[in-house]
């Protein structure tokens, strides 16, 4: 697993409801591979991060906060991607037949931090954003 030599990586650790559907989300459907498991928590490298799946009744709890492209849930956490990795995720997602939990979204159009940006729930309604920048960071 890559991503346990990688120092500079992110952890991050969630409650998945039944790890095994969890498990075939993250691996089937978003193509992440699956690391260390045991009975009830499993590692996914998560585009270089560690993030650790808990088996939990448990759900977080979100709530909307107002930004430039409408109401964005809270807590969420996601990835940057390159162009080329998000067009296929977005395909593959299409593929899968997942919806979106915020359909894409060009924000901050025409500046340096332009970026598309769409949303996704895992099965137990973890949100996850996934984005790539689309301008010249220069």
């Amino acid at each position: 697993f890559i991503m346990y030599r990688n120092t500079n990586c992110f952890h991050l650790a969630i409650p998945c409801g039944d790890l095994e559907t969890a498990k075939k989300f993250y691996s089937e459907t978003l193509g992440c591979s699956l690391g260390n498991s045991e009975k009830e928590w499993a590692d996914v490298d998560f585009w270089g991060n560690e993030l650790t799946l808990h088996a939990s009744e448990h759900k977080l709890v979100n709530e909307r906060h107002d930004v430039d492209m409408g109401n964005v849930s809270v807590p969420h956490f996601g990835i940057h991607l390159s162009r080329k990795d998000f067009d296929d995720l977005k395909s593959r997602l299409n593929e899968k037949g997942a919806k979106y939990y915020d359909e894409p979204y060009l924000r901050f159009k025409g500046t340096k931090y332009e970026q598309e940006t769409f949303f996704i729930k895992d099965p137990n309604e973890n949100v996850l954003e996934i984005k790539t920048l689309t301008a010249n960071p220069g």
